[in-house]
């Protein structure tokens, strides 16, 4: 899940509207619902916006435990903050909480009182960061957002979107179709790279060794080396044996 491209909403939705591709985007699987289409559930027919509110309650259930429960490294609550906000939002009363926790009802008051308050220091932070950003007259040092997955988080993920530029007009013989010349022993460099080699598979894919190869293969002769660092990197995820690989 992509943290830092959605809005407040769009996470509590679970999906999100794209302008660009005229379509409804669900956050889990990335399954796209494009309007002027209609789709079917359960022998019904509905369109685009219907369609993808009907597809989040049916094959993703409960969107605020899927939120509560994701592994992102932005997802800091600890198992037991995790486990009473998901009874406070089942509507369960404090006194039941406190029986099912083995906490006492002043706890579970406290920890509501504590939830508040962090959500207001949230609140102002983003007030004063979002008014910083909004000033800027460059993207240029705007930072390159991290994707969802990524590993062992440090300086090497910290890249500007002009760094970004230079470093795909050098590696890149040609970004339409996508042709690498070289693969660099910087880290910083491999993020960037490896970010837009990613952008070439699709979300909700599971592509077997032997397709994935021949996507790679035209991209990079040494394909090997860029698939394995997909997965070390986070970028995909892959079954024990080395067989399907999918988009994380």
């Amino acid at each position: 899940m992509e943290i830092d491209k959605l809005s407040i909403e769009e996470l509590k939705k679970g999906y999100r509207f794209n302008i660009d591709t005229n379509s409804y985007i669900c956050n889990t699987c990335k399954k796209v619902f494009e309007v002027g289409e209609i789709y079917s559930f359960d022998g019904r027919f509905f369109e685009a916006s219907r369609a993808v509110k009907i597809h989040v309650e049916m094959d993703h259930r409960d969107n605020l435990k899927h939120l509560l429960y994701t592994e992102s490294k932005y997802n800091t609550l600890t198992d037991n903050q995790k486990e009473l906000l998901f009874l406070m939002y089942s509507d369960v009363a404090d006194k039941e909480i406190a029986k099912i926790l083995g906490i006492s009802s002043s706890t579970v008051r406290h920890q509501r009182f504590m939830f508040r308050e962090k959500a207001k220091q949230a609140k102002m932070y983003l007030a004063i960061y979002e008014q910083v950003m909004e000033k800027k007259s460059s993207t240029d040092e705007m930072i390159v957002p991290i994707h969802s997955n990524a590993v062992m988080v440090d300086d090497r993920y910290v890249t500007t979107e002009k760094e970004k530029e230079q470093i795909l007009k050098t590696a890149f013989e040609s970004l339409s179709p996508l042709r690498l010349k070289t693969f660099p022993k910087k880290e910083k460099k491999k993020i960037v790279i490896l970010t837009k080699i990613s952008e070439q598979l699709e979300h909700g894919k599971r592509y077997t060794e032997k397709e994935l190869n021949q996507i790679l293969k035209e991209i990079y002769d040494d394909y090997v080396v860029i698939r394995r660092y997909l997965v070390d990197y986070g970028f995909m995820e892959r079954t024990n044996d080395c067989k399907e690989y999918w988009l994380k």
